[in-house]
């Protein structure tokens, strides 16, 4: 299928397949912190309801380790936090590759559409153009 399309076509084929592989890549990682995020946030709002005498426990590797309320909330407030940054960082690199693609996407079609580069094709198809790089 492909081998009837240029080699510069080719190229930017398999661009798209590494950015769609690198946008799935994040997103999995975006769902996860989410849902991290979500757990501790209702464990956090869990915490309202327990009196601040209680024996807690926290999961520390495969054992549970007693802990007091401070110490639990405090834990549990940094790891919101963390997750929050988290999630905001990914979110802006998925809006980076989705527009990695959509402009590469772009480019291969007015390449396959016969606009290819040249003064009436546009730049930015180069070794340095927006698909460049890692």
């Amino acid at each position: 299928m492909q081998g009837n399309l240029p080699p510069e076509a080719q190229e930017k084929i398999e661009e798209l397949q590494d950015l769609q592989e690198s946008a799935q890549q994040v997103a999995a990682q975006k769902q996860q912190a989410e849902t991290q995020l979500t757990e501790s946030q209702t464990a956090l709002d869990e915490l309202d309801d327990i009196d601040d005498e209680t024996t807690m426990y926290r999961e520390v590797g495969e054992l549970l380790i007693e802990t007091d309320y401070d110490e639990a909330e405090e834990d549990l407030d940094d790891k919101v936090s963390s997750l929050e940054v988290r999630v905001e960082t990914l979110e802006k690199q998925e809006e980076r590759v989705q527009e990695q693609f959509e402009s590469l996407q772009s480019e291969l079609q007015q390449m396959l559409s016969g606009g290819g580069p040249g003064p009436a094709g546009g730049g930015g198809m180069g070794p340095g153009g927006p698909g460049a790089g890692g």
